[in-house]
C-alpha cells in the first residue's frame, strides 16, 4: 500500500522485452536500501523488485499492466515517479493508494494559476465502471502517475488538479504537456461504497 507521496524520480536506464513482459531497469538514490521482492510504485503502478545490480534495480511489468498503464510508452532516459510501500507507523500524508492503476487519461488542458498550474485530464467514460466507483468527485482524491491529488471541477469523464511548483519540480508533472498519457487510480474508498450500494 502507498500514500501517493512521491519520494523521487527514477531514471529508466534499460528496457528489455521478454515475451509479453517488459523488464525495466532503473536508477534512483535508494537502490542500496532495496531488497528483492520489495514493492515500489512506478507512476502509480505497484511492481516487484526482481533484481538489484550496483546502482540499479529491475522490475517486471506484465501484459495486462502494460495495457492498462502508460509504462509501455516509457523510453530509456524517461523519469518515473517512485514511492516505496508505506510504513504503517506514521502519518498518511496523501490518501490510501493501492498501486493498482485503473486506466490511463490524457492531459487536455493546462492553465496558469498565479505560479501553480491547473491540469485537466480526460479518461474514457464507461457507465458500468462508473457504477463500480471508477469516477472522481469534487474535493475527492485521485492518483495521477502515482501522485495523490485533490480533484476539482469533475465531469463525467474529466477532472482538474492544481499542481503547486514544488510538486511540479519534484515529480514528472514537469514533463506532462497537452496530449501526455498518465496513469489513474481512483479512490479505493469510493469503490467500496459503490460496491456496497450495488449489493443492496
Amino acid at each position: 500500500m502507498f500514500s501517493g507521496i512521491v519520494e523521487e524520480m527514477a531514471t529508466v536506464v534499460a528496457i528489455d522485452k521478454v515475451e509479453g513482459n517488459i523488464d525495466f531497469c532503473l536508477k534512483c538514490s535508494f537502490v542500496e536500501e532495496l531488497k528483492i521482492d520489495q514493492s515500489i510504485a512506478h507512476n502509480g503502478v505497484c511492481l516487484t523488485v526482481v533484481a538489484i545490480e550496483k546502482d540499479t534495480y529491475t522490475v517486471t511489468a506484465m501484459r495486462e499492466t502494460l495495457e492498462r498503464s502508460n509504462l509501455g510508452k516509457l523510453k530509456v532516459g524517461d523519469r518515473v515517479n517512485v514511492e516505496r510501500s508505506m510504513i504503517m507507523n506514521g502519518r498518511l500524508d496523501g490518501h490510501i493508494v493501492q498501486g493498482h492503476v485503473d486506466c490511463t487519461a490524457t492531459c487536455i488542458g493546462m492553465k496558469d494559476a498565479d505560479g501553480s498550474t491547473y491540469f485537466t485530464f480526460e479518461y474514457p467514460f464507461d457507465k458500468e465502471a462508473a457504477k463500480r466507483g471508477y469516477f472522481t468527485v469534487d474535493k475527492g482524491s485521485v492518483t495521477v502517475n502515482g501522485v495523490s491529488l485533490t480533484v476539482c471541477e469533475p465531469t463525467r469523464n474529466s477532472f482538474k488538479v492544481a499542481i503547486i511548483p514544488y510538486t511540479r519540480e519534484h515529480t514528472n508533472f514537469h514533463d506532462i504537456e497537452i496530449g501526455s498519457i498518465v496513469n489513474l487510480e481512483f479512490d479505493i474508498l469510493g469503490k467500496y461504497i459503490a460496491r456496497l450500494q450495488a449489493l443492496k
